[in-house]
């Protein structure tokens, strides 16, 4: 028998800097864009490709993009293989699939692995 691993508390630490960074960026990018005479925004729907598969993980990564400003999770797939984002300002939506594959996700899976 394999011994339950103890939760990485520095990969829960990681997490929450690494959300609490995004958190910042996207706030001061909504910030400008709200203030700024022009509008720029070019709002859209993103089908993210997911890795993590369990529930939790799923749930924890769609609640992130919800409370990270200017994006909003909109649906998961029955399968929990893809995450479907609502996002403010799409710039290309390769973009943001690898903007949260690299910054909430794979961290996401270092915490419940």
């Amino acid at each position: 028998m394999s011994k339950p691993r103890p939760w990485n508390i520095f990969a829960w630490i990681w997490l929450l800097v690494i959300f609490l960074r995004e958190l910042t960026l996207s706030a001061w990018d909504v910030i400008k864009a709200t203030l700024s005479p022009e509008i720029r925004a070019r709002p859209g729907v993103v089908a993210v490709p997911l890795r993590l598969r369990s529930k939790a993980g799923v749930t924890l990564l769609a609640d992130m993009v919800t409370l990270t400003p200017g994006t909003t999770a909109l649906h998961v797939s029955e399968d929990r293989s893809i995450l479907y984002v609502h996002v403010m300002n799409i710039e290309s939506p390769e973009a943001v699939r690898q903007s949260i594959a690299d910054r909430l996700e794979r961290p996401t899976m270092r915490v419940l692995s």
